[in-house]
């Protein structure tokens, strides 16, 4: 069976390619987390970066729980989710805390 996606009308109630395009386009960040009683940084990204730092700052389950609280020290809006879903696991795959703290501080080259 072929799965067909439903995009509604854009913002303007019109039906166009460029209207449903602007609905898909929701804008993304990478955001980044730092815990002080670790001493560690988690990345990650969400569409509302502040959303979920209340989310790792309140569950009781998952890794992020022994890290309270999380203070969110970095954010870095992408036009799409896609876009930044690479450059989230590019970062985690470095396993290099100096990358982290070279986008912090902005000398990273994007």
């Amino acid at each position: 069976m072929e799965r067909v996606a439903v995009i509604p009308p854009g913002r303007d109630g019109g039906s166009s390619p460029s209207s449903r395009a602007n609905y898909r386009m929701e804008k993304y960040f990478l955001y980044i987390l730092f815990s002080n009683s670790l001493n560690h940084y988690y990345v990650g990204i969400s569409s509302n970066p502040q959303k979920r730092l209340q989310y790792h700052n309140s569950q009781n389950k998952g890794w992020t729980k022994r890290g309270r609280p999380w203070q969110l020290i970095f954010q870095k809006e992408f036009e799409s989710k896609s876009i930044a879903m690479f450059w989230e696991s590019w970062i985690k795959k470095q396993k290099n805390r100096t990358i982290i703290e070279k986008i912090i501080d902005n000398s990273f080259s994007w």
